[in-house]
């Protein structure tokens, strides 16, 4: 089954699905700057564009490109400043 949202006013997009590796979604981002929240630990891979990161309890923003991964740890937050239209796939692990 495919579940689809809507964030920050419908500047970010996703479409999340279970697979036979797990649990996934796969979104676009609009240019903006963004904060999200964890429940588990995520596996964040930039599809296109890119994505300017701060991850929680670090001081430096570090930007990822097509095919780069970054992970972010569960129960925390992570900021994220998009300078053009990106899209990414997360991995709930």
């Amino acid at each position: 089954m495919l579940e689809s949202n809507d964030y920050f006013s419908g500047k970010v997009k996703s479409i999340g699905f279970t697979s036979s590796t797990g649990r996934a979604s796969i979104g676009v981002m609009a240019q903006g700057e963004y904060t999200f929240g964890t429940g588990q630990p995520e596996e964040m891979t930039v599809v296109s564009g890119a994505l300017n990161v701060l991850l929680a309890g670090e001081t430096m923003w570090r930007t990822y490109g097509p095919g780069e991964v970054f992970h972010v740890p569960g129960h925390s937050e992570f900021h994220l400043q998009v300078a053009e239209p990106s899209a990414y796939l997360c991995r709930y692990l």
